[in-house]
């Protein structure tokens, strides 16, 4: 669906300035089938199944007949600036309308934001790896229904829990709620944790659901998605700095695999917090996708900045070596970490 949006973006946008597209394609070739052609494009199916694209005419300088009038390098740099960013758009508009959608339906939200929550819980939102936490098959996303030790309950506020937790000399049962499914784990606490206290690898926040009228989910998903895309763009930002100087941590990146599992994971715990997902999934795109790197959309951007600058194309062999590298390193990089993600499943 994401990828959808995105080269939809690009299509249309293309088609409403005149320009030609010659194929929709979904994964990268070799194509598997022709699915049906729309607006003079042939949509296709095809057999490597990590994204997609569209082949707009004359997008790759040297084409033939890149000077007739329906081709991208005919068009002035405005328009192709349009047609490149419009599948970024695309996706932001895309993740506004699923938050929006989870506000009008009811979504997640935590106690004590400027909107009315209803039916707070206790909620696990972090959960250290290799933890105890971990371990016993807790997850974030798990709804603290009690917690117990040798027959005596703790109150089921975060603070209340944290006291009991830190107390704990013995085995903790949870009694958690994931979904529609309620199971009960044991837990040790341990030191070294937090500094000089018991604890199981655990953070919790006070959660409830959070439902708005049309015009305000609207607003309220336009402020959220600018947030989640800030926030996004300044984590990406903060990676590839570290990456740089080699201390960037790789097992926080995951592909189309690893995606997957986690789509099959929050799925478990309800329809709003599967919107809330998809849209953050959307934004990362969005944000990737305007990076400078040669074959991305910020790379494209990249070159089309740098002509209207020296008033003079990039030469055709030049664009096309780095269009190529960089698109061999980008299959390159979604394979190795689609191989990690299926080591990881077994």
């Amino acid at each position: 669906m994401l990828v959808i949006v995105h080269e939809l973006g690009h299509f249309l946008v293309a088609r409403q300035f005149g320009i030609r597209v010659d194929e929709f394609g979904l994964g990268f070739p070799p194509r598997a089938k022709k699915l049906f052609k729309w607006k003079g494009t042939p949509f296709t199916l095809n057999w490597l199944p990590f994204g997609g694209f569209v082949k707009i005419f004359g997008e790759n300088p040297g084409e033939s007949d890149s000077s007739a009038h329906d081709s991208f390098q005919k068009k002035n740099r405005g328009i192709q600036s349009l047609v490149l960013v419009a599948g970024v758009t695309f996706n932001f508009l895309f993740a506004w309308l699923l938050i929006s959608i989870g506000f009008m339906t009811g979504i997640a939200a935590p106690v004590g934001s400027d909107l009315p929550v209803e039916n707070p819980h206790t909620v696990i939102t972090t959960i250290i790896p290799g933890s105890p936490a971990s371990e016993s098959g807790l997850r974030a996303g798990d709804t603290v229904i009690s917690l117990s030790r040798a027959g005596v309950y703790s109150e089921l506020d975060p603070e209340s829990l944290s006291v009991f937790i830190s107390e704990s000399l013995t085995p903790l049962s949870f009694e958690v709620q994931r979904g529609e499914t309620i199971a009960t784990k044991l837990v040790t606490p341990e030191m070294g944790i937090i500094k000089d206290k018991l604890a199981v690898g655990i953070s919790m926040d006070s959660i409830g659901i959070v439902k708005l009228a049309p015009h305000k989910a609207l607003w309220h998903g336009l402020k959220n998605t600018a947030k989640l895309t800030w926030m996004t763009a300044k984590a990406i930002t903060e990676f590839i700095m570290e990456a740089v100087v080699g201390k960037a941590d790789l097992a926080g990146i995951t592909g189309p695999v690893g995606i997957v599992g986690m789509v099959g994971d929050v799925r478990e715990l309800g329809f709003s917090y599967l919107l809330t997902f998809t849209a953050m999934i959307s934004i990362n795109l969005s944000i990737i996708n305007l990076l400078p790197f040669p074959a991305l959309d910020g790379g494209r951007l990249l070159f089309v900045g740098v002509e209207a600058l020296s008033r003079r194309k990039i030469p055709s062999p030049v664009f096309n070596i780095l269009n190529t590298a960089g698109f061999a390193l980008l299959i390159l990089l979604m394979i190795l970490i689609t191989i990690r993600d299926v080591r990881n499943i077994f």
